[in-house]
Parts: structure tokens; sequence; C-alpha cells
């Protein structure tokens, strides 16, 4: 079994498609969604889990690719350079996962990684560009 987090984006023209069941029964894959949801151009993001064949999985992927959905692998994550963190919490309106959030009676901003989805949508939201995505050592398929 090969198992992988993808981050998915998908053009405002396909996020009415049921593309991620068709990739589950066309190509024998099981997937668990992480994190979804329509952006404000009406473009869409999905992070999931998909497992697999790892012939299946490329398969998979380029099914997706087809399909005009940005396929990324999940081996990065989003960091917070403190320094630059002025603790204004526009991060923390658009964290999907609660993520970020402001701790009281500090008012400080806090990042908690483990509810990271890797989303990325914090990273244009900052002002002052303190979040950032950096890639891990996992290696894509």
């Amino acid at each position: 079994m090969y198992s992988r987090i993808l981050i998915l984006r998908f053009p405002r023209t396909e996020v009415q498609k049921p593309i991620v069941c068709n990739l589950a029964r066309r190509f024998d894959l099981t997937f668990n969604i992480l994190n979804a949801g329509i952006l404000p151009r009406k473009e869409g993001f999905m992070v999931l889990e998909l497992s697999g064949s790892r012939k299946n999985f490329k398969d998979g992927v380029n099914y997706l690719k087809n399909q005009g959905v940005d396929v990324q692998n999940a081996a990065q994550q989003i960091e917070r350079d403190p320094e630059r963190c002025t603790h204004c919490g526009a991060c923390t309106a658009v964290c999907p996962t609660g993520a970020l959030y402001i701790q009281r009676p500090e008012m400080e901003v806090i990042f908690d990684q483990d509810k990271c989805s890797i989303c990325e949508i914090c990273v244009p939201a900052c002002p002052t560009r303190a979040m950032a995505v950096k890639p891990t050592d996992q290696a894509f398929f």
C-alpha cells in the first residue's frame, strides 16, 4: 500500500465535477480528505491522503493533472517567522483548521503546526510575509 498527502488545486471550471470520486473508482484508490474549500475566486483546494498501489497512485495523479488539477506533494510545511510577525491576526481570519489563533489575553498569534493542513491560505494573507512554505525532506512518488 502506497500513501501520500497531496495538495490539489482545482480551477474554477472543475470545482463542481466529481473528480475525486472518479479518481477513487477508476484507479481503486482510497482517500481521506483532510481539508477542502472554495476560495474567493471560485477555485477549489483540497488536502487529501491518497492510498493504493504505486501504479494506481501514479495513474491517478496523471488523471488529476489531465483534468486541469494542480497536484503538489505535501512534502512541505508552513513556517512562521516570529521576528517578522506583528501579531495582526490576518492569518487567523483565513486559517480553516485553527492552526493559527490569537492567544488571549496576550493577543499573540500562535501557530500550532500539528493542526496545519498546508492549504497555504495564510501565506498571501500575511501582510508582513511572516508565513512561508518550506520544503521537507519527503520524496514525491
